[in-house]
């Protein structure tokens, strides 16, 4: 062969050589940004806290309740009552649940009586003024007030009467048939057989 096509020949391939060390690496193709924003966007669920426990909206009233720190008293009056077995069936109810707090407001002699078994009917009858047919949220009971002019008249199970009023606020007070006035502290904790309002203080139905 020619020496200089030959000499030619190599530096041309010496050329291609250093030409491919030289090429750019090819760039990874970029996350997706849309479906990543979109994830990082998207709300998480939790459910409500009551007493340092969370309220699975799957479990029943009674299930519920019994996870609750501050509704232990309240466990064991629905227990000395024999209601667990009720209020853990299909429903739905609306419960005013009272706080420790709540009770705590009551002489403790008349809550010794109560949780007596001579005291049961009585318990009985004050629990079940906490408790109203149906699922009744608190955007449902600011309909009800607000169409029968800003007190509404609830039916217990109890059969006696309960008033809810929405204040200006927001929140809810309920007034019982003695004249005693409740607060409603943590509303809307949905169960699987209804919802149930923390309430600030016992109502008694007379």
């Amino acid at each position: 062969m020619n020496p200089r096509i030959l000499t030619l020949t190599v530096a041309s391939a010496a050329l291609l050589a250093v030409a491919a060390c030289n090429k750019p690496a090819e760039t990874a193709p970029a996350a997706d940004a849309t479906a990543t924003d979109t994830a990082a966007m998207a709300p998480a669920t939790t459910d409500p806290v009551v007493g340092g426990a969370s309220m699975s909206p799957s479990d029943t009233i009674v299930t519920n309740a019994a996870k609750a720190s501050n509704l232990t008293t309240l466990v064991s009056a629905v227990q000395a009552a024999g209601l667990a077995e009720t209020l853990s069936g299909p429903g739905p109810f609306t419960v005013f649940a009272p706080d420790n707090a709540a009770f705590e407001k009551i002489p403790a002699a008349t809550r010794e009586s109560l949780m007596a078994p001579a005291g049961k009917a009585d318990l009985t009858g004050i629990l079940t003024y906490h408790v109203v047919p149906g699922r009744l949220t608190a955007a449902d009971l600011a309909a009800q007030a607000t169409a029968a002019g800003g007190t509404a008249e609830l039916t217990t199970v109890q059969g006696g009467k309960l008033k809810v009023m929405v204040n200006a606020d927001g929140s809810v007070t309920l007034t019982d048939a003695a004249g005693g006035t409740s607060k409603v502290t943590e509303a809307d904790v949905l169960q699987s057989n209804g919802v149930v309002h923390v309430i600030d203080t016992v109502v008694m139905p007379g």
